[in-house]
């Protein structure tokens, strides 16, 4: 189970034109939209990563106008293969991420890879990943659930941390899942 005292959430290149054709983008966008003010509600870090931005674009301007920091720039399709982003993750404390964005099969998964290598425990917001064909999707995620990432959707997530109706955490995330 995830603990909110222990969660982060990283977000993975959900930039330009690719943001668009990917499978179901919309509904994508929308989730991840969902998931930073979820995490931005109940004060769970959020890490979010470019690639190549100056080839590829900026983080959507659905998700960038909800950010509180600057996306990280890189040019390894892993993550993990970015010293700024390693520090993020080291000083935030977290050991649980939840990982969404695009696209499930390169920057998704090499990212998880590495980090479920490093002993961090993910969930792979599967509402939230998308590639530009379902089936290459559906291959991250089989090979990620085989490599001991967890599999989630947006709703379980939130409501995974909050782990109570009577908090006020409930109130706060209620309105943003319907």
């Amino acid at each position: 189970m995830l603990k909110l005292e222990n969660t982060g959430l990283i977000i993975v290149d959900v930039q330009g034109k690719l943001a668009r054709i990917v499978d179901n983008s919309e509904s994508v966008i929308n989730n991840i939209a969902k998931l930073i003010q979820g995490a931005q509600a109940l004060s769970v870090p959020v890490v979010c990563l470019e690639q190549y931005p100056q080839g590829l674009g900026e983080t959507v301007d659905e998700l960038r106008t909800l950010l509180l920091g600057q996306p990280i720039a890189k040019t390894t399709f892993s993550g993990w293969g970015n010293e700024e982003f390693r520090q993020a993750i080291h000083h935030s404390g977290r050991k649980q991420w939840l990982i969404c964005g695009i696209e499930t099969h390169v920057c998704v998964y090499q990212t998880a890879m590495d980090m479920l290598e490093e002993g961090y425990q993910l969930d792979i917001v599967e509402d939230a990943v998308s590639s530009r064909t379902v089936n290459n999707r559906n291959i991250a995620l089989q090979k990620l659930a085989s490599a001991g990432a967890g599999l989630s959707s947006v709703e379980m997530a939130l409501y995974e941390l909050v782990g109570d109706s009577s908090s006020a955490a409930f109130k706060a995330i209620l309105p943003i899942v319907r």
